[in-house]
């Protein structure tokens, strides 16, 4: 475990480390705050949303700005990591409630948009000017989301439905030939994030464990945590191959190796790695 059992409430979510290894997860101590944790496992609330705000999945660009996803309020919020100043990056009252994102190499944001009460979803498109596009409706409970290392593909979860499809992603950000890449029999599907070899490491909230699938939607391991309802992960670590993971049930961070570096990490350090 990287932090204590209970320093995060039960809506712990969406971690993202910055470019000198700190996490920032949301809801530390109580909703509607970001946590930041150091690399040695310190933590303290980094931010306090605004009133009536409360984050879930969050994102970092290579500029070192903190995307979050306002599920109350149907924003994406930009924070300056040096200045904690917070500003609307992107509102749509269509949202259904924004919950995980996913950004390209070069910024743009994807956002699922899940409908928990039907059973349904939506996915957007955020630009860097903060422009809104929906792409796609009448999903099941759209969740987790990533781009591949390449940036040639786009992968989303539907949480109910135990799917993960996958796009390809055209130059102009468009989404076509869409197809299933993997479904599972059993427990739910949280957060995603690719390595480097463009694995994709899922978490499934029940089980307890984060799955890793490889390129070609091949269930690889299941690395077994600590705690049961994971909620998310990310990468970081001085060599982009510590996974941190998010876990609602215990309140705290959890962590493991991985013998690839993590496509989140690359991204801040502007890594191209081939394998």
């Amino acid at each position: 475990m990287l932090t204590k059992p209970h320093g995060f409430t039960t809506g712990i979510e969406g971690p993202s480390c910055d470019i000198h290894g700190n996490i920032y997860a949301v809801n530390f101590e109580r909703q509607g705050t970001i946590g930041k944790v150091t690399p040695d496992g310190n933590s303290s609330v980094f931010i306090k949303l605004p009133v009536g705000s409360i984050g879930c999945g969050t994102r970092i660009d290579r500029n070192g700005t903190l995307f979050v996803a306002d599920y109350k309020n149907h924003n994406i919020f930009a924070v300056n990591i040096e200045t904690k100043e917070i500003s609307v990056f992107a509102h749509n009252s269509a949202m259904n409630q924004p919950n995980d994102l996913a950004i390209t190499d070069q910024g743009v944001l994807f956002a699922s948009d899940p409908n928990w009460s039907q059973a349904t979803g939506q996915l957007w498109r955020i630009d860097k000017n903060g422009a809104t596009h929906l792409l796609e409706t009448n999903m099941g409970t759209t969740n987790g989301i990533e781009v591949s290392p390449d940036g040639k593909k786009l992968y989303v979860n539907e949480t109910v439905q135990r799917k993960i499809w996958v796009y390809d992603l055209a130059s102009n950000y468009e989404l076509i030939n869409k197809r299933l890449f993997i479904e599972f029999r059993d427990y739910e599907l949280d957060g995603m994030r690719c390595d480097m070899a463009g694995n994709l490491f899922v978490t499934r909230p029940g089980k307890g464990v984060v799955a890793k699938i490889s390129p070609d939607g091949h269930l690889l391991s299941e690395i077994y945590l600590i705690g049961k309802n994971c909620t998310n992960l990310t990468f970081g670590g001085p060599d982009g191959k510590t996974c941190y993971v998010t876990v609602a049930d215990n309140g705290n961070i959890e962590m493991f190796e991985t013998d690839v570096p993590g496509r989140c990490w690359s991204i801040l350090h502007n890594r191209r790695i081939h394998f």
